[in-house]
């Protein structure tokens, strides 16, 4: 034994394993957020449960969401009649009822010993309306135009609604969007013509006729805005809910019908998929607890390419600096020492630092210098992307300065005296030498930052992420790339819907399909790099030979 302990085996295993629980856990962690993630976008079955609380009864319809046991005994102290014949615990049930608008809440709790009967129920509808969340009942009949048709119409009538609402915010967001940003340009340029005195009577004259033909263009558009969501309102569905009663839901409000228990498994799969589309594809609604992450998705990997190309060059300049030209001293070692523990610093002081020097300092510093006809209310001195992607590269400049010499250093001394005897200076060296040998250490350092800085949420609260951004850093307006906005992040979505959302129970499914979309935006940009760290590194291994 005490032979096998100095052969080092021991510790060769216990290294061995605890690599093999780190994985486990890690793949563990991934599997559970993909399954409890994932599995929202399963067409549920719904039921028809019949309840007897008391004397009285009655009857829901809804999704079982989740089941748990719970003590008789506690039950029975909080007041709920529970027969003695039943055992230690009662399975209740967690149904969302949804029908928002006639319930108090969309998630309630029951008892399985109120429940009288449970079924799956052919023909009940689940319908995904854009507000009030989903409605569960019996399709009666359709009205289109005023009159009742047949109920075999349902799927025309939906998908006229949905047509026209999204020609309807096409024409809202791009055409009258557009008329918006520029009045707000006139007026801007107007005003600071007007601070350099040179707002004379011609070119007010030139304004306003570029206004007037705006407003003319504005109100052709809101008329043709107005038709469409007359159009939209004109047919309805006429639903029998839970109640017995017959409700009118307008067309215009649905975004989507499907009768899950009716749906073979075939049926259930392919519409699996498609809400995963829709999810990715989709602006948020219902206060984030419904809809897609489109913009949050953007606004992650806008934003983390946005820091990547900011803190590659200063990176790979300052690491080229240290290793290259700065002189062995304590100055050197100082700075040295101050990168590294720079890596050690809690992120949130990054936040607190970017929101007094670049959102207050440099950025109220542009407008007054550039934009002082919109003062006071700030373009570059509010929080934006420009200002996350830059406290972000500051927060993983260590990374990269690190790896890169780290890098550098490997390269061996015999390529540099090799190139400076052929007559290369120093300069060119650098730049066909050494950078390029050096290129897959940078990619290293660049696919660490990336992982870091997408999922960071506390520096971004700070300096430009927001619950609902109302437009997106990049669109049809020039100069296209507005890189003063706010955006949304993934990481700020998920801190948003599981901790500040009204509805907690419908915002839970999200919490982990967010999560899991997160943690694939995160892997496909780090596998992006690794592919291009991969190449450069079989493109430059004959220098190393």
């Amino acid at each position: 034994m005490k032979s096998w302990f100095k052969s080092g085996s021991p510790w060769i295993w216990m290294t061995a394993g605890a690599v093999s629980l780190s994985l486990i856990s890690v793949l563990g962690l991934l599997l559970m957020i993909a399954w409890r993630g994932l599995s929202f976008f399963w067409p549920a079955d719904v039921y028809e449960f019949n309840l007897e609380q008391g004397q009285a009864t009655h009857k829901i319809i809804g999704e079982v969401y989740d089941r748990e046991e719970v003590s008789a005994k506690r039950l029975r102290e909080a007041g709920f009649t529970i027969p003695q014949s039943q055992g230690e615990n009662v399975e209740r049930l967690l149904v969302k009822t949804g029908n928002r608008e006639f319930v108090e809440l969309d998630f309630r709790w029951i008892l399985e010993t109120d429940i009288q009967s449970a079924e799956k129920r052919s023909g009940i509808a689940v319908f995904e309306r854009s507000k009030n969340g989903n409605f569960y009942g019996y399709v009666d009949h359709v009205v289109i135009d005023g009159q009742r048709a047949d109920s075999a119409k349902l799927d025309s009538v939906i998908e006229r609604a949905v047509e026209i609402n999204e020609q309807a915010l096409d024409l809202q967001n791009d055409e009258i969007g557009s008329i918006n940003y520029r009045l707000e340009k006139i007026r801007l340029e107007q005003r600071a013509l007007e601070l350099e005195n040179e707002l004379t009577d011609e070119i007010k004259a030139e304004y306003q006729a570029e206004i007037d033909g705006l407003n003319k263009s504005y109100q052709s558009y809101e008329k043709q805005l107005f038709k469409l969501r007359q159009a939209a309102d004109r047919d309805a569905v006429v639903v029998k809910d839970m109640r017995g009663e017959l409700v009118t839901i307008p067309a215009a409000q649905i975004l989507d019908v499907h009768f899950p228990n009716d749906m073979s498994v075939l049926d259930k799969t392919a519409r699996f998929f498609v809400q995963i589309g829709k999810f990715v594809s989709d602006d948020p609604r219902e206060a984030n607890t419904e809809g897609g992450v489109f913009p949050a998705i953007f606004g992650t990997v806008f934003m983390v390419i946005l820091m990547a190309v900011i803190v590659t060059p200063f990176g790979v300049i300052a690491a080229i600096y240290l290793h290259e030209y700065a002189a062995k001293n304590n100055v050197t070692k100082v700075i040295r020492i101050a990168v590294i523990n720079l890596a050690g610093v809690p992120s949130i002081v990054y936040g607190v630092f970017g929101l007094g020097f670049f959102v207050y300092m440099l950025g109220g510093s542009i407008d007054e210098l550039f934009y002082p006809e919109a003062l006071p209310n700030p373009t570059f001195g509010t929080p934006g992307v420009i200002w996350s992607a830059l406290t972000l590269a500051i927060l993983t400049l260590p990374v990269v300065i690190v790896s890169t010499e780290e890098g550098m250093s490997r390269i061996p001394s015999s390529l540099r005296q090799g190139s400076l005897a052929l007559g290369a200076t120093k300069a060119e060296t650098l730049w066909r030498i050494i950078i390029p040998m050096a290129s897959p250490a940078i990619m290293t350092g660049l696919i660490l930052a990336v992982a870091r800085a997408a999922g960071e949420v506390a520096p971004l609260m700070l300096v430009g992420v927001v619950k609902m951004a109302p437009t997106l850093p990049l669109d049809g307006n020039f100069p296209f790339i507005h890189i003063d906005r706010k955006f949304m992040h993934l990481g700020f979505h998920i801190y948003d819907v599981g901790f500040q959302s009204p509805n907690v129970e419908a915002a839970r499914p999200l919490v982990y399909a967010t999560a899991f979309l997160l943690v694939t935006v995160i892997v496909a940009l780090n596998i992006t790099a690794i592919g291009i760290r991969n190449h450069l590194r079989e493109k430059y291994k004959s220098l190393e030979h």
